[in-house]
C-alpha cells in the first residue's frame, strides 16, 4: 500500500481519475493508494525426474507465508519409503481407498507402473480444490500434469521443472536407496529407464515447458529462483 498528500490546494474542481477514489471538494490532501492484486485460481505444478529433489523443495516452498500455497498432494499405492510422511509426499493407500475413490468418480487421473515389487498406481483425486479463491502446489509427472492441465484448463496450470543431470540424478538415487531397510537397486534402475523416456526432451517440448530451473547442487539457490517466480506469477 502506497499513499501520499498534497496539502494546501482546497476546492479542487477536477473529478479524479483513479475509480477506487472517492471525490471530495474543500480537502486538505488526496490519499493515492495503489493496489497489488493477488491472483488467484492457478496450480504450481512441480516436475523432474526420481532423486531431482522435488520432495525437499515443495514442502519448503510452503514455508513461505508471502506465498499462501495450499498443498494438492497426489495419492499413492506404492509403500511408503524410510523418511516419508503420510499426507506430505503422497497419500499412502490401498487397493481398496483407490477402488472407492474410482467408483465414487473422484479421480481425476492415474497412472499405474509395473515395477520390481508390484504394480504401484499413483493418482491425482478432486479433493474439495478451492481455485476460485486458492492457489496450490503439488507435485507430479508430464503425463499428470497433461490431465490436470486438461481437467482444470490450461490457464489454470504453471508447469516448475526441475532439471538435474543424469550422473548426479544416478548418485542421488543410490544415496536414497541405502537408506532403505530394504534396499532394491532393481527397482532404482527400472525408475531411472523410465524417467529417461517419461521425460524425454520431446516431451517436455510437448508439455509447452520452456522454462527450467537447475539443481545441480545448491538446492538453496534452486529454491529461491522458484518461489521468485511463483511470486511473480502472483502477485504481477
Amino acid at each position: 500500500l502506497l499513499s501520499f498528500s498534497l496539502t494546501g490546494k482546497k476546492d479542487i474542481p477536477q473529478e479524479p481519475s483513479h475509480p477506487r477514489l472517492p471525490f471530495h471538494k474543500n480537502v486538505d490532501f488526496i490519499a493515492v493508494s495503489v493496489y497489488n492484486e493477488t491472483i488467484m485460481g492457478k496450480i504450481f505444478y512441480i516436475m523432474g525426474k526420481s532423486a531431482s529433489g522435488k520432495d525437499k523443495i515443495c514442502p519448503r516452498r510452503l514455508e513461505s507465508p508471502e506465498l499462501h500455497l495450499n498443498s494438492l498432494v497426489l495419492y499413492t499405492t506404492r509403500p511408503i519409503r524410510s523418511g516419508e510422511t503420510d499426507g506430505q509426499q503422497y497419500h499412502f493407500v490401498g487397493q481398496e481407498e483407490l477402488c472407492r475413490l474410482r467408483n465414487e468418480g473422484k479421480i481425476i487421473e492415474e497412472r499405474t507402473y509395473d515395477t520390481a515389487r508390484g504394480l504401484w498406481t499413483y493418482f491425482t483425486a478432486d479433493d474439495a480444490i478451492e481455485l476460485a479463491n486458492e492457489n496450490y502446489i503439488a507435485i507430479g509427472t508430464l503425463v499428470s500434469y497433461g490431465k490436470l492441465r486438461g481437467y482444470y484448463g490450461q490457464d489454470k496450470l504453471v508447469p516448475v521443472y526441475i532439471d538435474v543431470g543424469d550422473e548426479q540424478l544416478m548418485e542421488r538415487a543410490m544415496k536414497r536407496e541405502k537408506k532403505q531397510e530394504h534396499p532394491n537397486y532393481k527397482e532404482l534402475c527400472r525408475r531411472f529407464l523410465a524417467d529417461s523416456e517419461d521425460f524425454s526432451e520431446e516431451k517436455i517440448r510437448e508439455a509447452g515447458i520452456t522454462r527450467r530451473f537447475a539443481n545441480n547442487g545448491d538446492i538453496e539457490k534452486c529454491m529461491s529462483e522458484i518461489k521468485t517466480f511463483i511470486g511473480g506469477m502472483i502477485h504481477g
